[in-house]
C-alpha cells in the first residue's frame, strides 16, 4: 500500500474532543486562533469607520462646512476685484452706441500692476482727475449693495469714477477742426467704427493741437455731442488730460446684459502706419542736434593742431 493513503478499514477520524481541543477552536483560521473572535478581514468588503483610524477625524457634515467655503469664495472674490478684474456700470450714454447706459463691463486691473500704461485707442476706466464730476449726484447704496461692491461682485456706486476711449496718450499732438476729423501726430484718424452715428469727430467742441504732457492721456466719448471728455476740462490742471496713476484699468468686455456681449478691441486706424513716427523722430532729431557741435568741435582742434 502506498504510503498516505488510506483504505477502506481505516479507523473513523477522531473528533475534536477526542484530540483534546474544544470545537470553538478549530476553525477555519486554523490552529492557534482565539475563540470567539471573528475570522481575519483584510478589509475588503466592508466599510471603515472612525473607530477603526483612533487618530483620524471623523468627516465633518456639509452644513459645518458651509460657511468655511463661503469665507474662502468672499476672499477669493475680493483678491480678484482688487489685483484681476472689476465690473463696472456704465452710468451715461457718453459712450454710445459702444457703451449703452446700464451696461456692465469687465476691466483688467493686473497688467497696470507690471507697469502696463494705457495705449491708444482703449477703452479705460479712470478715477476723477479732479472737477470732471463736479456736481453730479452720487447715489446712496444701502449695506447689502455696499458690500457686494467691496467684494468686486456688484460695480461700486460711491466711487467718481469715468470711462472713456484713449486717444493721444504722452508726447502725442492730438487736435481737431470744426467740420474736420481727429488729428493725431499728423494723421487723420478714421472714427467711423466706434463713434455714434450721427456724430462728428468734434463739431462741437473743435481743440488743439495740444501735445500731451508725459505719463498723462487725452481721453473722448464715442458719443462726442454728448460726451464731457478732455475737450471740455482744458481749464482744469492737467489741461484736459488725465494722469495714467489714475487710471484703474483697461475695460475688456461687455459682461451684462448678456445680449450685448461683445469684447472692446483697439480699432484698427490706431494701428495705421507713421501714426508713432512723430515720437520716433524726437529723440533721434534730439541726438543729431547734440552731435553736430561735437562734431565741429573736434574738427576745430584737428585744424588747430
Amino acid at each position: 500500500m502506498a504510503v498516505g493513503a488510506r483504505s477502506g478499514h481505516d479507523e473513523p477520524e477522531k473528533r475534536p474532543e477526542q484530540l483534546g481541543q474544544s470545537p470553538a477552536a478549530m476553525t477555519d483560521d486554523g490552529p492557534g486562533s482565539a475563540a470567539g473572535e471573528p475570522p481575519a478581514d483584510d478589509g475588503a468588503g466592508r466599510d471603515e469607520t472612525a473607530d477603526d483610524h483612533p487618530g483620524r477625524r471623523p468627516q465633518r457634515s456639509f452644513w459645518k462646512e458651509l460657511p468655511l467655503l463661503i469665507g474662502i469664495a468672499l476672499l477669493l472674490a475680493l483678491l480678484i476685484k482688487t489685483f484681476l478684474v472689476q465690473a463696472f456700470s456704465i452710468p451715461s450714454e457718453s459712450m454710445m452706441d459702444t457703451l449703452k447706459r446700464g451696461d456692465r463691463v469687465l476691466v483688467d486691473k493686473l497688467t497696470p500692476w507690471f507697469g502696463s500704461e494705457p495705449e491708444r485707442g482703449e477703452v479705460v476706466v479712470f478715477h476723477d482727475p479732479g472737477g470732471w464730476l463736479e456736481g453730479e449726484p452720487t447715489p446712496d447704496p444701502n449695506v447689502l449693495q455696499k458690500f457686494l461692491s467691496f467684494i468686486g461682485l456688484m460695480p461700486s456706486a460711491e466711487e467718481k469714477d469715468l470711462i472713456k476711449r484713449v486717444i493721444a496718450v504722452g508726447g502725442d499732438t492730438v487736435s481737431c477742426k470744426e467740420g474736420g476729423k481727429v488729428i493725431l501726430n499728423g494723421k487723420e484718424l478714421d472714427e467711423t467704427s466706434y463713434i455714434k452715428p450721427g456724430s462728428t469727430p468734434c463739431g462741437d467742441k473743435p481743440f488743439g493741437p495740444i501735445k500731451v504732457p508725459e505719463g498723462r492721456i487725452w481721453v473722448m466719448g464715442d458719443n462726442r455731442q454728448n460726451s464731457m471728455d478732455s475737450r471740455w476740462h482744458q481749464e482744469l490742471p492737467g489741461g484736459g488730460t488725465v494722469s495714467n496713476e489714475d487710471v484703474v484699468g483697461r475695460a475688456i468686455v461687455v459682461a451684462w446684459p448678456v445680449t450685448r456681449w461683445s469684447t472692446l478691441p483697439v480699432p484698427d486706424t490706431f494701428d495705421q502706419p507713421g501714426l508713432s513716427q512723430a515720437l520716433a523722430v524726437a529723440p533721434g532729431a534730439a541726438g543729431l542736434a547734440g552731435a553736430v557741435p561735437l562734431v565741429l568741435w573736434r574738427r576745430k582742434k584737428l585744424a588747430e593742431a
